[in-house]
């Protein structure tokens, strides 16, 4: 056992293991008051809720209440690791801030109140909407964060029960494009590739995907392999010196924006050299000669020179690729919110299906998620699909899911595509969307074009409810706030983004009067009197494991296939869906067969135009696909909206910071992560900053056409040409500023633009200007172990110290050395 500051030290310990081994255990914990583990009254078992990986956790409880967590050996997501926002995390769930009862809007101020009154005007005003507008004046915008029951719940009450098509997920933000991609190549949603192919993958490809900062015991675990004999070679694809490009074999920084001509260049040249399975190809896709005809274009000097990367890199980086014999290919938001996205998203598809690298171990590409149950949004309904990966357009699938539901098939919206959120904003905005419920989450600080935002939902004529945990920015815009229970104060299952399975338990009880989202929903549907078409509640459950056995029955037979869980099952740990009488243990890996579930009676969606985002005709794609083969789809590089001008000479890029999930609300409320990263920052390359006369913590104000900001400067890592901003720093928190400065949401910069076919914003595709306002009195508040290391400037390292100690206990070959963590 050792004990090591994992602020300091965010991956930890290193535990070496080589191609085919077992990736060994390492059980992480972290106690509050100097607690043993002996004094803790029970172990809760659960899963991690501030980001995607779904590291298996158990919450320990002490005294009715939480008082830490430990990572489970035994579980195949994480074997027992826990990273910083794990260990830490947990403790907003018992900040003083917490909402504990209903609030109404009383002559313009929030106050207190009782459930019967706050429902009440919630099912008063529906009412009145429904008579007077209909369905389309209701809109319902959810989480990645809730349980599959809740989403599912909520999917059944706002499409079947009040009819309308205006359910989306902040998802929108992170995975929609991973979903599009997915759709797009394969016919259907679910990540064909696990976890565990790190553990035998002989090249790891990260596209736009900083999984040290986004997924840290995923990177842990590449870490690990990189440690061991016979490493595995890596490419990263990122414009910033992130701690995956300080590690990788070739480390390409594009331009921001050119994305699709990179992956042209990477394809051409694996075409070029024929690093092609040419059997696979023929007997597993359709559209190589379009690819073939699409990446002639796109010779390795034509790219190098569009992308600003090094030609020399750019091939080496292809024969990485290209000649790997077990290629394991993850994509995330560098990808996703730039220009291009889903266009971008399925060339790296193409690139594995020409290579014939899917469904073996090694051989995989994962699409990803940003968040912890954005999955389920995808799987249950809640982000505008229809539930159990149906088909918006095909009629047989409406019945399927109206025989489900018992509902009639025109009780189901399915005239036109679900409505994305950003339209629904622009149907708030220009007033005929009037009741916008939004679940836990924060778009006054998250969505672009801040101003824009905020105007809306600050209407008069809309009525704007928020569940949450907190009073966030957006909650204090709102009509009615609903006090929601939260993660370890009920119980539910969550799907991880390699398709893994788990359930949480209730470890403490919630708050005051705060209540499980699932009970929310399900009081909801009671009080509007909703029913099935033979007179039966419409919603028949009111507890989690009833609303997981309805889910499974309408999952049966279809890609995301739970008939095979039970609660029981999964307390035994993580299982991977599909799991069925024929796969009672979970599926490892999709498409192991060559088999896709794309045939055109079955598929999840036709498509769409890439550039257009028109959706693709029923009988146009039967036929291009009659046999139900993936689907290569090429794509030209398009310029981007925005470019750099004199007025605005830099181009603008927002992600995240490895110790913080989305706006702060709970890892803000957190010492050891808060202290870590406090404020927000831009990041600038040396030859940018010296351009603007700003040095290591000068006050710089950023301009676009949105709106302004200041941060402090990080003179980091960052490619020339480009200022890094990350978007969690909203204004719950922030008081007077020592340094006088004023603004500090990085989405009051971003445009109101989004990919055409996956539907989302783009946040990696704007132009800003830089300015100094002051120098600085030291150095800036970003963290020096992530990709905001400092360049050149003495600059404090980033530490815990003695409140962010956690214990490891480590492999015995392992334990007496304490290796060091990199």
């Amino acid at each position: 056992m050792v004990s090591i500051d994992r602020v300091a030290q965010p991956w930890g310990t290193r535990t070496p293991y080589g191609p085919g081994e077992t990736w060994p255990a390492r059980v992480d914990t972290f106690l509050v008051d100097d607690l043993d583990p002996g004094d803790v009254d029970r172990w809760v078992p659960s899963a991690s809720v501030l980001h995607s990986n779904g590291d298996a956790l158990d919450i320990a409880v002490k005294d009715g209440r939480m008082v830490g967590v430990r990572g489970r050996a035994g579980d195949r997501v994480n074997h027992g690791r826990l990273g910083p926002k794990d260990l830490y995390g947990w403790q907003a769930n018992a900040s003083p801030d917490r909402l504990t009862r209903p609030l109404v809007r009383r002559d313009g101020r929030l106050v207190e109140t009782s459930w019967d009154d706050a429902m009440g005007r919630v099912v008063a005003r529906t009412r009145t909407l429904l008579d007077e507008q209909g369905p389309s004046a209701l809109g319902f915008y959810t989480s990645g964060q809730l349980f599959l029951e809740e989403y599912y719940t909520l999917a059944l009450v706002a499409h079947a029960g009040l009819r309308t098509n205006h359910v989306d997920g902040n998802t929108r933000l992170c995975t929609a494009t991973a979903a599009e991609a997915l759709k797009e190549s394969f016919g259907c949603d679910g990540q064909p590739g696990s976890y565990s192919d790190v553990d035998h993958a002989d090249a790891i490809a990260l596209f736009g995907h900083n999984v040290a900062e986004t997924q840290a015991v995923l990177w842990t675990r590449m870490l690990d392999r990189l440690a061991g004999p016979r490493p595995p070679s890596l490419l990263c694809v990122d414009p910033r010196e992130t701690p995956v490009a300080r590690a990788a074999t070739v480390h390409l920084a594009p331009r921001p924006g050119t994305n699709v001509a990179l992956l042209n260049g990477l394809l051409h040249e694996v075409l070029a050299r024929d690093w092609v399975d040419h059997d696979y190809v023929q007997a597993h896709t359709v559209g190589f000669a379009e690819l073939e005809q699409q990446v002639a274009a796109y010779p390795p000097d034509v790219v190098a020179r569009v992308c600003d990367v090094p030609e020399r890199d750019l091939r080496v980086a292809a024969e990485l690729v290209g000649t790997a014999e077990r290629l394991l290919s993850t994509v995330l938001q560098g990808f996703y919110q730039s220009h291009q996205a889903t266009a971008a998203a399925v060339q790296v598809n193409n690139l594995h299906l020409v290579r014939g690298m899917l469904g073996r171990p090694g051989a995989g590409v994962l699409q990803m998620n940003g968040q912890p149950t954005a999955e389920n949004t995808r799987e249950c309904g809640a982000d505008g699909d229809l539930a159990g990966f149906r088909n918006w357009a095909n009629d047989a699938h409406v019945a399927d899911l109206a025989q489900v539901w018992n509902v009639d098939p025109d009780d189901i919206p399915h005239w036109s595509p679900p409505t994305h959120l950003m339209q629904m904003l622009r149907y708030a905005e220009q007033g005929s969307l009037r009741l916008l419920w939004v679940q836990a989450t924060n778009p006054a600080v998250s969505l672009p074009e801040l101003a824009r935002v905020r105007s809306t939902l600050a209407q008069d004529r809309l009525f704007l409810v928020v569940q949450d945990i907190f009073l966030s920015e957006t909650a204090e815009l709102a009509d009615v706030v609903l006090p929601a229970a939260a993660w370890g104060e009920k119980t539910g299952t969550f799907t991880n983004a390699d398709r893994t399975v788990h359930l949480s338990e209730r470890a403490v009880d919630p708050p005051g009067e705060a209540r499980p989202d699932l009970d929310i929903f399900v009081d909801l549907a009671r009080r509007l009197g909703l029913r099935d078409k033979d007179g039966g509640p419409l919603v028949p459950w009111s507890d989690p494991e009833a609303a997981f056995e309805a889910w499974k029955e309408c999952s049966r037979g279809r890609p995301c296939d739970y008939s095979g869980l039970t609660y029981a099952l999964l307390r035994e740990g993580g299982v991977q869906w599909p799991c069925t009488a024929d796969a009672p243990r979970g599926t490892e890996r999709l498409y192991a067969d060559g088999r896709f579930w794309a045939a055109p009676d079955t598929c999840e969606s036709y498509g769409r135009d890439l550039v257009t985002g028109a959706p693709v005709e029923p009988t146009e794609y039967r036929a291009l696909n009659p046999d139900g083969r993936a689907v290569i789809k090429a794509a030209a590089y398009l310029p981007p909206h925005e470019e750099p001008s004199a007025e605005y000479p830099l181009l603008l890029t927002t992600g995240r910071t490895l110790y913080h999930f989305h706006t702060r609300t709970k890892t803000g409320r957190v010492a050891q992560l808060s202290a870590a990263a406090p404020d927000v920052w831009v990041e600038l390359s040396p030859d940018d900053a010296a351009a603007h006369g700003l040095a290591e913590g000068d006050v710089a104000a950023l301009t676009t056409p949105r709106g302004g900001i200041e941060a402090r400067v990080r003179v980091g890592g960052i490619r020339r040409g480009v200022a890094f901003v990350p978007f969690h720093y909203g204004s719950w928190d922030t008081g007077p500023r020592p340094d006088g400065s004023t603004g500090r949401a990085a989405n009051e910069l971003t445009p109101t633009d989004w990919d055409p076919a996956s539907k989302q914003p783009l946040f990696k595709a704007g132009v800003v200007a830089v300015r100094k306002v002051r120098a600085g009195t030291g150095p800036a508040p970003a963290p020096t172990t992530t990709a905001s290391a400092p360049r050149g400037a003495d600059v404090p390292p980033t530490v815990g110290g003695d409140d962010a100690l956690s214990d490891e206990d480590l492999p015995p070959a392992h334990g007496r050395t304490g290796r060091s963590a990199t």
